[in-house]
């Protein structure tokens, strides 16, 4: 089938709330999202598995979660926290990331999360959320599509082909809207809610690459008892691991890079002039 023309912007209210309601109905929506682009859906097995197969990757991949700022801590069960960590410290860094920009953590998943939006990592059983950080415009897409739903987290994910499916060691976010749609167009039901000006988007977020975001995981810190603990960056994305060490270190916490961290993901590069 031919790629769909983008014809929804985030600036919009009426093409705001026609994503959402598609959304709702079972579409498949790429919205702008800070200094990129990012798949967003409804949270269900059946359509997590979908979403993953049409990336390229295997059906059964644990979907992260994306929800507005003030229902992020339900997600999580703080009472799984190891205890040397301090849990108003982890809000307050929590806080302060996502006052940056685009951000995610992967803590103790709350109980009511089912399996395929949780994964076991050293005994404990997590989950991944990424947010805009509120300044994005992108809030009113999801405050919307969260209400045509009556739910308060969607599923989430980077708008592009799995490197399941390519064979590169990595895939880059998508930034622009024809990027998109050249490794997703094919999707049945796609809906694009596009930045109105990327230029303008990516120059809004300076410290942030526009590329996945860093996550940084708190359901296992390390260090001594008599030491600050430390909190590991799983992946080093757009926000640069010295910032996210400058935010934490006035919690009385410390940053490691991860064993998988090592490399920070670089911004997509475009050949052509895609649209």
């Amino acid at each position: 089938m031919d790629a769909p023309t983008p014809h929804l912007y985030l600036d919009r209210r009426a093409d705001v709330a026609a994503a959402a309601r598609a959304l709702a109905g079972g579409a498949v929506v790429v919205t702008a999202f800070a200094n990129m682009y990012a798949l967003v859906s409804r949270p269900d097995a059946a359509t997590v598995a979908r979403v993953n197969l049409a990336k390229g990757r295997p059906a059964e991949q644990t979907g992260s979660i994306t929800a507005l700022a003030g229902r992020i801590p339900g997600l999580f069960d703080w009472t799984r926290v190891p205890h040397q960590l301090p849990v108003g410290r982890v809000r307050q860094l929590m806080d302060g990331l996502f006052g940056l920009g685009p951000f995610g953590f992967r803590g103790p998943a709350a109980d009511r999360l089912p399996g395929h939006l949780a994964s076991f990592d050293r005994g404990v059983r997590t989950t991944q959320v990424i947010a805009p950080g509120p300044a994005c415009p992108s809030n009113a897409f999801l405050a919307r599509a969260l209400a045509e739903t009556g739910l308060d987290h969607l599923h989430i994910t980077s708008a592009n082909r799995s490197r399941h499916r390519t064979g590169a060691p990595d895939e880059p976010a998508h930034w622009k809207a024809g990027g998109v749609l050249a490794d997703l167009g094919h999707l049945d039901g796609l809906v694009l809610l596009a930045h109105p000006d990327e230029a303008a988007a990516r120059a809004a977020y300076p410290r942030h690459l526009p590329t996945s975001v860093t996550l940084l995981s708190f359901h296992a810190p390390e260090g001594d008892p008599e030491d600050p603990p430390v909190l590991t960056v799983d992946r080093h994305g757009s926000l640069h691991v010295d910032d996210v060490r400058r935010a934490a270190a006035p919690l009385g916490l410390q940053v490691r890079l991860g064993a998988n961290a090592g490399q920070r993901l670089r911004a997509r590069g475009y050949a052509g002039a895609l649209v």
